[in-house]
């Protein structure tokens, strides 16, 4: 069973929000992977939002870039925590992206991640942490992921600090 459903707007998104699926996987959560434009096949993204709840799905993440509609129309469709990840695809380097998915109109909130790859890996790591009260695996798998960040740091400084 899936409990994350990520939606790219188009496979060029896809690509740049693949490290949103890398860390999940790192982190053990299972997840599903559409394609469905808010724009372009309005039908597909209805009909994955109408059954994403019986299929377990708890958290999604919509990637999108231009005029990056999917998160808002994503979380227009459901009360589930939805994360937008915008894409650096137009001539405005995602800053137009960023500005779509963060202005959301109240009451539609979406959870706004930094354009690009980093924001697509902070996505899965917030969808994690999300499914972390619920589940001590994740909570678990997520603390040592953590601490091997602290690991890392830790060791740089003992080899660059003196």
């Amino acid at each position: 069973m899936s409990r994350v459903g990520i939606i790219c707007g188009s496979d060029s998104d896809l690509e740049k929000a693949s490290d949103a699926c890398k860390i999940l996987d790192e982190l053990g959560v299972a997840y599903d992977l559409r394609i469905a434009s808010a724009h372009r096949t309005p039908e597909l993204l209805e009909e994955y939002m109408s059954t994403a709840e019986e299929r377990g799905v708890e958290v999604i993440i919509a990637a999108a870039g231009w005029a990056a509609h999917l998160p808002g129309v994503v979380a227009s469709y459901t009360t589930l925590p939805v994360i937008g990840i915008p894409i650096d695809s137009s001539c405005l380097n995602g800053m137009d992206s960023l500005l779509s998915i963060v202005q959301m109109p109240p009451g539609i909130p979406v959870a706004t991640m930094s354009i690009g790859k980093g924001g697509a890996r902070n996505a899965g790591i917030y969808a994690a942490s999300i499914l972390a009260i619920k589940y001590p695996e994740i909570k678990e798998s997520l603390n040592n992921f953590r601490q091997s960040l602290k690991d890392k740091v830790k060791k740089a400084a003992e080899k660059h600090n003196k």
